[in-house]
């Protein structure tokens, strides 16, 4: 498996623990991305100090890049009339950027609104945003980390669970947090007992309204400033 080699052992036993035919599953690759494993070969174990739980790839295979949150599909952020039509397009993402603008201080987060700030020190592609992530030591990844089709989305989820359970065990509760987002991400704490050795952050899905101004989800990311260059 191709991950960072500081998670090398740790994720092939979590692999491992996967269910016989789940895995076979997996081999078939008759899903996407391909890539799944991508958030643990490009942020090291030792730097990792969040786990971000999505909840699922996007549904569009050029969208899933392995990464939640992080949209394949998407390659610049701003445009001239405020969000890329790319950012708009992928609902969570667009009001992740959102609420990473109100963060930073942004009052009108509205297209004119966004196209008025002076972007001079502000990331411009989506592959800055996940390396922003990726330097506040937040670890992008799904309760499910494959896709077939929305209804198979709580099977997956269920499949994935024992990968979770060593995962979270073999790490250090005291080191690392877990941010929760969305209902099935959520439900994790429920499903798996090993969650609650950790600090845990439980917030609504991005694509809810809410999330663009809600003050805790403001007072976890505004010291990461995550569209600051």
């Amino acid at each position: 498996m191709v991950v960072d080699s500081s998670w090398q052992e740790i994720i092939a036993r979590a692999y491992g623990a996967l269910d016989l035919d789940y895995r076979n599953f997996l081999s078939n690759g008759e899903y996407f991305p391909r890539n799944f494993l991508q958030p643990f070969l490009t942020l090291p174990r030792g730097q990792t100090r969040y786990i971000l739980f999505g909840q699922d790839p996007y549904p569009r295979e050029e969208s899933a890049s392995g990464y939640a949150f992080i949209d394949g599909a998407v390659r610049e952020i701003f445009g001239p009339t405020g969000l890329t039509k790319e950012v708009n397009r992928a609902t969570s993402l667009r009001n992740f950027i959102k609420m990473a603008l109100i963060a930073r201080g942004c009052s009108d987060v509205s297209q004119k609104g966004i196209a008025a700030i002076k972007k001079t020190n502000l990331i411009t592609s989506i592959t800055q945003l996940r390396e922003n992530f990726e330097k506040n030591g937040v670890l992008l990844l799904n309760a499910s980390l494959v896709f077939t089709d929305k209804k198979s989305t709580p099977f997956h989820t269920k499949a994935w669970l024992p990968f979770m359970v060593e995962l979270l065990n073999s790490l250090d509760s005291k080191k690392v947090k877990l941010i929760l987002f969305g209902s099935f991400a959520s439900s994790l704490h429920k499903q798996i007992p090993q969650l609650d050795r950790f600090e845990y952050m439980v917030f609504e899905h991005p694509y809810n309204l809410s999330f663009i101004t809600n003050p805790k989800v403001h007072e976890l990311f505004a010291p990461m400033d995550l569209l600051a260059i």
